[in-house]
């Protein structure tokens, strides 16, 4: 296993990623993690990840320096790097010109990390970082360099401390993969033998081992990520789990229908709850997205524990978060900036009678999609497009009534319809419609109209973190604007979001 340390990058996850596409097994855990629970751990190797700080800095996180006396290889990215230089004697510094973006790394030395590579040729990386190596720590010896950074990659004349000022993680890096499977198989001595198959099996002894006899009740919504914990729980405790699926009023056209009609064959024990009254008195006038998310989070706990005390000896709620959700909300791993709650991780009260199962709380989307197909969940469940937990309501921006839905959920029904029937639904990651909170001024039949604005978004992703918008064809884009326009009642303006992730999220709220 190899140990990421966190120091704030919101590449971090993107390393676990890299590591595990490559069938090793990883965690994350912040950089100033116990030393006692890091040889408890035995990793193999440890990666410093980067960092919005710099080193030089009063306040700077820092390594306790007798972590690098363990007697594994160390890989320093980026903020990592200066770490491991900062700590040898290294001098770090704030650079003249700053380096953000691709820069050309020329490769001098291709003995380990850049074992393959073509002695004194350039190769794309992405780099992001304001600091620069000013000068190598005595035993050091540059790997390789770029224009702007003299001393782009490193390494101690042991061969046991590794540096890169650039982002190997990115797909930006054009031959990122290569560089972190020399650190893992050729300087760390790894063995792929992490799958998805033995995390089946490993998180199935792990549920059976706490739940004991005991029951579990599981917020079943539909999506890929909450039945893939149902068919990993059922696997483990059968008949002991119950699943709830909550219609909160906040879903889309007819979903309720579906998700009854499809998880009935499952030999799940399902209770199918109409809740919709009790959500949208909650959030009458409530227009803050977060205080949506805590409202939709604390309700949801209330029908769940409502349901447990119909049942004996409950003692567990179980739910589908996933590594996306916890790093977008709260300060996890590591300093990483809180971006917004996601209703099942920041949004839960402290009263909360339940204990949290949260089975996938380490994996990302494409590895829980892995899951579902190896537990038997048909291609309409393990393929559907990921929907918020709080549903349509952070998709109106602003004050939420009955008629709001009504015309999202209309508006949205059209867009799924037209994306799916043009043949972009596999290839897109998400397709929705949001509802503004303005009106603007329109002609409709030679008279003048004063009416709401619908905004589409469509975005490409593989995992959530990083999404750009999708460059839908002008003829599909215009069909759904006119069928928008024509179909639903009190819209008269249809418009295109063209924001990628960063700087802007995948949800408007």
């Amino acid at each position: 296993m190899i140990l990421i340390l966190d120091f704030g990058s919101q590449y971090t996850q993107l390393i676990a990623r890299r590591v595990r596409e490559v069938n090793v097994y990883c965690e994350i855990h912040p950089y100033n993690f116990p030393l006692e629970q890091i040889r408890q751990l035995q990793p193999e190797g440890i990666i410093l990840s980067g960092g919005p700080a710099s080193v030089y800095a009063e306040d700077a996180p820092m390594l306790d320096a007798r972590v690098l006396d363990l007697p594994v290889p160390f890989l320093g990215i980026c903020y990592g790097m200066n770490v491991l230089h900062h700590l040898a004697g290294g001098i770090v510094s704030s650079a003249a010109q700053r380096e953000f973006g691709l820069a050309h790394l020329t490769i001098d030395d291709t003995t380990d990390l850049f074992a393959g590579f073509t002695p004194h040729t350039e190769t794309r990386v992405w780099m992001s970082h304001g600091d620069k190596m000013e000068s190598l720590p005595a035993g050091w010896t540059i790997l390789a360099h770029s224009p702007n950074s003299p001393i782009a990659a490193g390494r101690d004349h042991s061969g046991h401390f590794f540096g890169l000022q650039f982002h190997p993680e990115v797909v930006h890096t054009e031959r990122g993969h290569e560089v972190l499977k020399n650190f893992l198989f050729r300087i760390c001595h790894c063995e792929p033998h992490w799958t998805m198959a033995g995390f089946i099996e490993r998180e199935t002894d792990k549920i059976c081992k706490r739940v004991g006899d005991r029951q579990v009740v599981c917020g079943l919504s539909g999506g890929v990520d909450s039945a893939v914990v149902a068919l990993l729980l059922h696997r483990a405790i059968g008949d002991q789990l119950t699943c709830v699926f909550v219609d909160n009023g906040l879903l889309r056209q007819q979903e309720a229908e579906k998700v009854a009609t499809v998880f009935s064959g499952f030999g799940l024990n399902l209770r199918c709850i109409d809740a919709s009254t009790h959500f949208l008195q909650k959030l009458i006038g409530v227009e803050d997205p977060e205080q949506k998310r805590r409202i939709i989070g604390h309700a949801f706990i209330e029908v769940f524990e409502e349901t447990a005390r119909t049942l004996p000896d409950v003692r567990f709620l179980a739910q589908g978060t996933l590594y996306p959700d916890v790093i977008e909300s709260v300060s996890f791993k590591g300093p990483s900036a809180t971006i917004k709650s996601h209703h099942n991780v920041g949004g839960l009260p402290e009263r909360m009678q339940l204990e949290l199962i949260e089975p996938l709380r380490e994996l990302f989307k494409d590895e829980v999609r892995v899951l579902g197909r190896l537990l038997g969940l048909p291609d309409e469940i393990v393929d559907r497009q990921p929907f918020p937990g709080p549903g349509l309501s952070i998709r109106i921006i602003g004050p939420i009534d009955a008629e709001r839905l009504a015309i999202l959920r209309a508006a949205d029904g059209i867009v799924e319809e037209e994306v799916r029937a043009a043949g972009f639904s596999h290839r897109v990651w998400q397709a929705f419609a949001v509802l503004l909170p303005v009106k603007t001024v329109g002609v409709m039949g030679d008279e003048r109209t004063y009416e709401d604005v619908i905004a589409i978004r469509v975005v490409e992703s593989i995992d959530g973190m990083t999404a750009d918008w999708a460059k839908l064809p002008y003829d599909l884009l215009g069909r759904i604007s006119t069928r928008v326009v024509n179909e639903v009642r009190g819209v008269n303006r249809v418009v295109y979001d063209i924001s990628s992730k960063p700087p802007a999220t995948i949800e408007w709220e």
